[in-house]
């Protein structure tokens, strides 16, 4: 037997099935032991999930081989059969929703490591996502940004608001006022107000959002993940929204120079059965906050 291996010559992966190699023998004191050169071809009767893997296991195959088995000189390669052991992947919970699309990149892992009760107990509260809708001039950002605030400095609850004004600079830049693009507005601010609800965040969501099915559709998306959702409709007729007309915009779309204006040559959907409903022009500010406040607390999200 030998008591050292130098490995000289080469080392070829071959289709990630097999490898060669030449290892040339030394005795103790380092000299080369003569016509005692030894070559090897390993082959993996069943391939490793990774390459990564293959390279490891033959490495120390042909290793403990070499070092641990007479040399015979030979001019021929040894065949050596190595079996890799698959180790099992932990099991995936709820795999049936599981899905990729059709190219196969996108998996859809929804599957968190905590429970909801588990996240939400770490922050201290629950999250859910107050939808207020209603037509330009209403009240929505106004109401928004005061309901905000106390929650924030008075409850010291974990509250951000979602303005449909402001998200339009950033993530939905790209939309313009068409029915399409209202609808994939109101969508993509929906995904974003459920997965800051389902963090624990109180979200406050203001859009004109016009189409009922877009709003049922955000209603949708929450409920069936267990979120809780609540329409808030700031219910203002059309005329006293045009005669407060704080950007101008009424003026505008009734001169003809604004075309696709909700209210005026673009429609708007009253929701049918809203949580909450707030005719702002018939209610001060500090009222319309208290009751929004009340019905969090009847909810159990102020505990």
């Amino acid at each position: 037997r030998v008591r050292s291996v130098r490995h000289e010559g080469r080392f070829s992966w071959k289709g990630t099935d097999a490898a060669d190699t030449e290892m040339v023998y030394t005795n103790s004191q380092g000299s080369c032991v003569d016509h005692m050169v030894r070559r090897f071809r390993i082959v993996l009767i069943n391939r490793p999930k990774s390459v990564g893997v293959g390279i490891i296991v033959l490495l120390t195959m042909l290793f403990y081989t070499a070092t641990n088995t007479p040399v015979v000189p030979s001019s021929t390669s040894t065949r050596i059969d190595v079996s890799v052991p698959s180790i099992p992947k932990p099991p995936i919970a709820n795999k049936g929703l599981a899905r990729s699309n059709g190219g196969g990149n996108i998996y859809d892992d929804r599957f968190d490591a905590v429970t909801r009760d588990e996240r939400y107990k770490s922050v201290g509260m629950k999250g859910a996502t107050l939808w207020f809708t209603g037509f330009s001039g209403s009240g929505k950002s106004t109401i928004g940004k005061e309901l905000e605030k106390v929650l924030i400095k008075e409850y010291r609850k974990h509250a951000y608001r979602l303005d449909g004004d402001n998200l339009r600079f950033g993530l939905n830049n790209d939309l313009g006022f068409s029915k399409e693009d209202r609808t994939e507005n109101v969508r993509r601010v929906g995904e974003v107000a459920k997965l800051f609800a389902a963090s624990g965040v109180i979200v406050v969501a203001s859009l004109i959002s016009p189409y009922r099915a877009s709003r049922d559709q955000v209603r949708k998306i929450h409920e069936e993940v267990g979120l809780q959702f609540i329409e808030v409709f700031v219910d203002v007729p059309i005329d006293a929204a045009a005669k407060r007309d704080p950007k101008g915009l009424y003026k505008k779309a009734k001169e003809g120079k604004l075309k696709g204006f909700t209210g005026i040559d673009a429609p708007y959907e009253a929701p049918l059965n809203p949580e909450i409903r707030l005719p702002s022009h018939q209610m001060t500010l500090e009222e319309e906050v208290r009751v929004l406040v009340q019905f969090l607390a009847s909810r159990g999200i102020l505990t």
